[in-house]
């Protein structure tokens, strides 16, 4: 989301300036001036000092009396007014520390913001790229402790950079065109899309996006930011809209799509109200548990599972076969076997499991 900004002098001209230059130069006093407008000499005296703005009112009569447009006097009040505004934002201390706990220099690698030269450029660009006017307004939206996240109590991501990924994946989604949202139709997508974890990534998932853009899901691949440890996010960006969001963090197929397999669940079964996180191996709250069970049971019904669980020995040949009678990778057979403990993490097996890598590594 790559931003254009307007060239911005670091300084201003007060309307007040200009106005003292153009009295001066028709050697009128101030209070000449202010008979002449029908205002107040002490109003004029102010405008002058900076104190008070130029009003349309007053830019009308100074229009008369100067012979100067009313747009410019208003043009140069705004023009100082937004660059004081600019300058405070600056000089922010708190605004300054907030930004610098937020991965800029990332999100400027990216193309995602323009590189700032000074502390309030940076403050100013990366309000911008959240959508928001101020660091309250930020705090209240996107901070964790403002806002419904779940996630497992090992969960050791930094907030900061964690609500950076999360902005990422939200105006990945908004750009989508989906329709809105139906659960039957999202049911039915997910069954196609379990079919697809056969297929190379990037096509499948560039199919699958496309399957629950359908349903009215939207479906966001983000690569993950230093300092998180999140595989994939599901909320609604509004009432007729969720998303699902992916890091694709370990960079093997079962673990992408027993995440988007998770996420769908919690659209499926969960709040429209929270933003759940799955971050780490291991949980302890109910709704997480609930959408690993759904997950792995659309994956592999408990009554088919058993089939494979409790085989021996677990070959590549009996795995396969396994996952093509399925109609699923056998990377993702592969990867339960290891979660459940059947099978080592370390073992010849992992080579069924896809291996994937960004574009740009």
């Amino acid at each position: 989301m790559a931003s254009t900004y307007d060239y911005q002098p670091d300084y201003a001209v007060a309307p007040g300036v200009v106005l003292e230059e153009h009295l001066a130069a028709r050697g009128l006093s101030n209070a000449e001036f202010a008979r002449r407008c029908g205002r107040s000499a002490k109003l004029i005296s102010e405008i002058v000092a900076g104190k008070a703005p130029v009003e349309p009112v007053t830019a009308r009569q100074f229009e008369k009396v100067l012979g100067v447009s009313a747009r410019i006097w208003l043009g140069i009040e705004a023009e100082y007014r937004l660059h004081q505004e600019r300058v405070a934002e600056a000089e922010d201390e708190e605004a300054i520390t907030w930004a610098k706990r937020l991965p800029f220099k990332d999100l400027v690698k990216r193309g995602e913001v323009e590189g700032g030269a000074s502390d309030g450029e940076i403050v100013s660009r990366l309000l911008s790229f959240f959508g928001v006017a101020s660091v309250e307004a930020w705090h209240t939206r996107y901070n964790p402790g403002q806002v419904a996240y779940r996630h497992s109590s090992a969960f050791e991501s930094d907030s900061y950079a964690l609500a950076t990924w999360l902005r990422l994946a939200e105006v990945t989604g908004a750009s989508q065109e989906t329709a809105d949202y139906r659960e039957a139709a999202f049911k039915s997508a997910l069954s196609e899309v379990r079919g697809l974890t056969r297929e190379a990534v990037p096509q499948s998932l560039t199919d699958a996006k496309r399957l629950c853009n359908e349903a009215g899901v939207a479906l966001a691949l983000v690569k993950p930011l230093p300092k998180i440890r999140v595989s994939g996010a599901a909320w609604w960006l509004s009432p007729r809209r969720p998303i699902i969001a992916l890091s694709a963090r370990h960079k093997t197929d079962d673990h992408l799509w027993f995440s988007f397999f998770h996420e769908a669940a919690h659209i499926l079964l969960h709040s429209k109200k929270s933003v759940f996180i799955d971050g780490a191996k291991g949980t302890d709250d109910e709704t997480e548990a609930e959408a690993n069970d759904w997950a792995s049971n659309f994956l592999l019904s408990p009554k088919h599972w058993q089939r494979i669980a409790g085989a021996t020995p677990l070959s590549s040949a009996r795995i396969r076969a396994f996952a093509d009678e399925q109609g699923i990778a056998p990377g993702i057979v592969v990867g339960r076997l290891q979660h459940e403990g059947r099978l080592p993490w370390r073992t010849p097996l992992h080579s069924l499991k896809a291996q994937l890598k960004w574009a740009d590594e």
